[in-house]
C-alpha cells in the first residue's frame, strides 16, 4: 500500500465518512504511537507508522500486508 492509499483511508476514518475500506481492516490503537507491534501466531512484527495531517488533526498510520490491517493512532 502506498502513502496516497493510506492517506485516503485515514481521511475516510477521520471524517467518519464510511467504514467500507474494501478488504482492509482499520484498527485504532493507543494515542501517540509511531511504531506498533502486531502479534500474529506467536510472531511479533513491527509496523512503522507514518504521520498524516487531516483537517488540522495529526494521525499516525501504518499498514500490515500480512493481516491486511491499517493501524491508526492519534497525536492527542
Amino acid at each position: 500500500m502506498n502513502s496516497n492509499q493510506l492517506l485516503k483511508i485515514v481521511e475516510q476514518y477521520s471524517r467518519k465518512s464510511g467504514d467500507n475500506y474494501g478488504d482492509i481492516k482499520v484498527t485504532r490503537i493507543s494515542d501517540q504511537k509511531t511504531v506498533f507491534v502486531e502479534h500474529l501466531d506467536e510472531i511479533g512484527r513491527a509496523i512503522i507508522m507514518a504521520m498524516f495531517k487531516v483537517d488540522g488533526e495529526t494521525y499516525w498510520a501504518g499498514y500490515s500486508a500480512l493481516s491486511h490491517t491499517v493501524y491508526i493512532s492519534m497525536e492527542a
